[in-house]
């Protein structure tokens, strides 16, 4: 099924130690976010916008042709980085997906899964979720009694408690025709990082009624983003035994 793919590419990856934007990183001879974006189009999305922010003229430079772009000119949270993309959407009307540009390991299939739950399911967002266990800078999953998903707690925000859920948020969604933009629009930076969380949006969705579907990654690795000069080395070395 068809959908359309925002791509968050704006961030200046501090922790690369390196000059060169954080998505521009190679990875087998190809930058980061290109493999983001051949996913993308393999899961079928007909239209891909990447946010840039740091670097933005390097990261357009290159960029596969037909790739639109977006620019999240203050680094405001996630939240602001998508909503920076709505332009460039110009009114599609269908599905949204929501990836990051430095996890080049998702495979194209696990986007197609999630777009087809969202589809089925007629769920307001399908989120990819999974288990990491242990410390860690990934945001929580919050499930109620029921076991189905409350919210996504980031991990600066998180209390002692819910820092030990297993359950992760991967960054990676899928949000039904019309319901990503309005529910960006009505977002808060009250936090501890003083950002537009997009994971704001699970709370919001479930506060309104709507259903919010959760799909759990059978290969957390598939997963996992490149902030570091290791984690580049361990993709390097993932997808060279793929």
């Amino acid at each position: 099924m068809a959908f359309a793919a925002i791509i968050l590419a704006a961030g200046q990856g501090k922790r690369m130690k390196s000059d060169l934007p954080k998505v521009l990183h190679p990875l087998k001879g190809k930058p980061l976010v290109n493999w983001v974006i051949e996913s993308a189009r393999a899961a079928g999305a007909d239209k891909v916008v990447v946010v840039v922010g740091y670097g933005r003229e390097q990261v357009i430079q290159a960029l596969p042709a037909g790739v639109g772009t977006a620019v999240q000119d203050k680094q405001l949270g996630t939240g602001h980085a998508a909503r920076s993309a709505e332009a460039a959407l110009g009114g599609y009307a269908g599905p949204v997906a929501i990836l990051s540009g430095d996890v080049p390991l998702m495979p194209a299939k696990a986007i197609a899964d999630l777009a087809a739950d969202q589809a089925a399911k007629g769920a307001a967002v399908s989120l990819l979720t999974a288990m990491v266990p242990g410390e860690h800078g990934y945001g929580r999953i919050v499930r109620g009694g029921s076991g189905a998903v409350q919210r996504i707690v980031e991990n600066k925000d998180a209390t002692p408690e819910e820092k030990k859920i297993g359950e992760i948020n991967t960054g990676t969604y899928v949000f039904g025709p019309g319901e990503l933009f309005p529910a960006l629009a009505g977002l808060t930076n009250k936090n501890a990082q003083g950002e537009y969380y997009l994971t704001d949006t699970i709370a919001h969705f479930v506060g309104q009624g709507k259903k919010v579907s959760a799909v759990v990654a059978p290969r957390v690795e598939d997963c996992l983003g490149v902030n570091t000069p290791e984690e580049l080395a361990a993709a390097e070395q993932a997808m060279g035994s793929r």
